[in-house]
């Protein structure tokens, strides 16, 4: 299954389109802990031949990523980065990689008990990333593209955008569902995730998402969390815009 395949079949709301079928399999995701503990300083340089940007806003990213965010979504967020780039030079695709970077170490920043609020948790992370790197000093267009990056990741449009975003998405779905997958090499997948391990991210991901939609329900309405809502969090009633178009103050 393709990304843009997926994105369809969760606008659809369609659970029997995303069953996997003929796909590569790895080592089980149980859990375990990091091996070492990560900092920016040993951020490993190069992971699968793909290499980080050695810069402030990626460092800074890094540090962010890592103080606010537990250590399986910080693997989570590497994973994405990488298999972003990996898709992306598959794909021949031509992509600024230190934006690359900064839009998916800060991706799921709106899952974080920093910056989890209101509104749906790729904006919530994406004005995070905002206000971080433009206090930084990043240029106000390099952080719009971090921003859709960020903002559309969950969406089928962020597939159709520059690909400093799209890639964000790209990885991620190759992260949580194993979307394109299979046109990655298995020997860089595999070097991806001996370097950032899972540790037990299917449980840890799907409980993860299921707190924030506990505490900011009206932001789930869209977007997966809407079925994790609907699967894990017996309160949860998203509203239906059936409601909202017959509550309009028109006569008719």
């Amino acid at each position: 299954m393709n990304r843009r395949t997926f994105a369809r079949c969760l606008a659809a709301g369609s659970a029997a389109c995303l069953t996997q079928t003929g796909m590569p399999s790895y080592a089980a995701d149980a859990p375990s802990e990091p091996l070492t503990a990560l900092s920016p300083a040993t951020w490993p340089r190069e992971v699968a031949g793909i290499r980080i940007v050695d810069s402030r806003y990626a460092t800074l990213a890094m540090r962010t990523l890592i103080g606010d965010s537990p250590a399986w979504l910080v693997n989570h967020a590497a994973r994405t980065f990488y298999f972003g780039a990996l898709y992306g030079e598959s794909q021949k695709l031509k992509f600024d990689s230190e934006l690359l970077f900064l839009a998916c170490a800060l991706h799921d920043l709106g899952l974080t008990e920093a910056h989890m609020g209101e509104l749906p948790f790729e904006i919530q992370g994406a004005e995070a990333a905002k206000k971080l790197l433009s206090e930084a000093g990043l240029g106000a267009d390099k952080v719009e593209i971090v921003w859709d990056g960020i903002a559309m990741h969950p969406s089928a449009i962020g597939g159709f955008k520059q690909p400093e975003i799209s890639l964000v998405g790209e990885g991620a779905a190759i992260d949580v569902v194993g979307a394109d997958l299979d046109t990655l090499p298995k020997e860089r997948v595999a070097a991806v995730l001996a370097a950032f391990p899972r540790l037990g991210f299917k449980r840890r991901f799907v409980e993860g998402c299921a707190s924030v939609v506990r505490r900011y329900p009206r932001g789930a309405g869209r977007s997966f969390m809407r079925d994790i809502g609907e699967r894990e969090v017996l309160s949860f009633k998203p509203r239906n815009i059936c409601d909202a178009i017959t509550q309009a103050p028109f006569a008719e």
